[in-house]
């Protein structure tokens, strides 16, 4: 499960750079765009959403 939420949180991540790096490149007419800042919002807040249970996972499976 770890190799999948990890690789899900990379994937998510990298959509997020691309939108951002696409409205740096074509111009601020696309953050204007309601359904582009959606897609470009929910890709990083389930990027975090993964990171986050990924790290929650790791303490669980740590010895104390």
């Amino acid at each position: 499960m770890k190799a999948y939420v990890s690789t899900t949180g990379v994937v998510f991540a990298l959509l997020t750079v691309a939108h951002i790096w696409r409205v740096i490149e074509e111009g601020p007419h696309l953050a204007k765009d309601p359904w582009y800042v959606l897609i470009t919002v929910a890709a990083g807040a389930l990027s975090l959403w993964a990171w986050l249970v990924l790290r929650h996972s790791r303490r669980k499976s740590s010895p104390s």
